[in-house]
């Protein structure tokens, strides 16, 4: 069965990337509070990269028990951290380096090795930090979606779409001739909060397809992301929102005061909620 997700449209890229820093504030406070400790596993892309800004900012970064805070990839290109094209050196440079975060909190998928090993490597790091569950139960993880409606580094027909048991897979993505080490689908879906962010009108109709299409995850992996006892939740900009918002998918609309002004909650069959932001009635960001 489906899991129903909860909507949010920004109104652009920005309001977007402060949405996500803002959520993974609230959630690393609870859960170091619950259980002392917070686990994340990060996206990467540029939108993404502001949130990880946004998250090092001086208004911020004093709102997270950064020492308590261990980092984990959603997936990573096979290239050495050094690399323009690596995740790592990304996070790195936005958020990492301006943080209090303890280096051996930080759990890198290593891109420079031979594929299989990594992965296997990476899947042992993380059984030993979740202690021998059946499933890694990351507090976070934040995705992205690519305009080919691929997720993390699972792209469409490629074969970690089918893989049941691992919880990283070496795969192989006949489009950049090269492997990527990425996290499982069954691995995203054991843990407690997934959020998507999404910009851009280049990504407006593969999103519709995403979360309006019939299911076929293995055209569309971001479709196998249904989380098994956690929350799903869509952060995107207006741009990309242009073919998902249509009469035939919101049903009604009214003001929702609940999430403070500038906000309207519509009714749709495939969401809890959905929450449109309307930046005339908040006057700008």
């Amino acid at each position: 069965m489906d899991t129903p997700g909860n909507l949010v449209v920004l109104e652009n890229p920005e309001d977007v990337a402060h949405a996500a820093a803002d959520r993974f504030v609230v959630l690393a406070a609870e859960r170091i509070t619950a259980r002392g400790r917070f686990s994340v596993a990060l996206a990467g892309g540029s939108t993404p990269k502001r949130a990880y800004e946004l998250l090092a900012s001086e208004d911020r970064h004093g709102r997270v028990g950064w020492s308590k805070v261990h980092i984990f990839f959603g997936d990573e290109r096979c290239v050495p951290p050094e690399d323009a094209e690596s995740n790592y050196r990304m996070a790195n440079q936005a958020m990492f380096s301006h943080l209090p975060i303890p280096s051996q909190n930080i759990h890198r998928m290593i891109g420079e090795s031979d594929p299989a090993t990594s992965a296997r490597l990476y899947e042992d790091e993380l059984q030993s930090f979740f202690e021998g569950a059946s499933w890694p139960r990351l507090d976070l993880v934040f995705l992205g979606m690519g305009d080919d409606g691929h997720t993390a580094s699972l792209f469409p027909g490629t074969i970690a779409l089918k893989e049941e048991r691992a919880w990283v897979a070496a795969n192989w993505v006949e489009k950049f001739k090269s492997f990527r080490i990425t996290l499982t689908a069954p691995a995203i879906n054991h843990a407690a909060h997934v959020v998507f962010i999404v910009t851009g009108e280049s990504k407006a109709r593969r999103l519709a397809d995403v979360v309006r299409g019939p299911r076929d995850p293995e055209r569309l992996p971001s479709q196998a992301i249904q989380p098994l006892d956690g929350s799903l939740e869509w952060f995107v900009d207006k741009a990309a929102s242009n073919f998902v918002l249509r009469k035939d998918f919101i049903a009604a609309c009214r003001v929702f005061d609940a999430t403070g002004p500038g906000y309207r909650r519509c009714v749709s069959p495939r969401f809890d909620s959905v929450r449109i932001f309307d930046c005339a009635r908040r006057g700008g960001r």
